[in-house]
């Protein structure tokens, strides 16, 4: 198997896209970005960022015995509050990548 370059600038925002995504595993981020995990771990290591173990929390809470107090209605509100702001990072992170990288391939062109 040929052994793929990235540019830094890819790996930066790969691992910032990691960093900043709240209850991102490293195979999640990995498989959206289309590199391996070791690739993205080493990365990661190389940056200082800590290595995140375990699954991700549930973003969806749920509610046994019918209806929810105000209390638990509030902590399920915001917990998903929470969920959509990290996707919406992540979400916009990834947008930024893929503008660069079409700016980048745009620019290789020789038409």
């Amino acid at each position: 198997m040929a052994r793929k370059s990235y540019s830094d600038a890819f790996e930066g925002d790969a691992v910032a896209l990691y960093r900043d995504t709240e209850g991102a595993t490293i195979t999640a981020i990995a498989g959206d970005l289309g590199v391996s995990e070791a690739t993205l771990s080493g990365w990661c290591k190389a940056a200082g960022v800590p290595i995140r173990h375990g699954r991700p929390a549930s973003a969806a809470a749920t509610v046994t015995g019918g209806a929810e107090t105000p209390e638990q209605e509030l902590t399920r509100l915001r917990a998903e509050n929470k969920a959509l702001r990290a996707e919406q990072a992540k979400l916009g992170t990834e947008r930024d990548i893929l503008r660069s990288a079409a700016k980048y391939f745009a620019g290789e062109t020789n038409w």
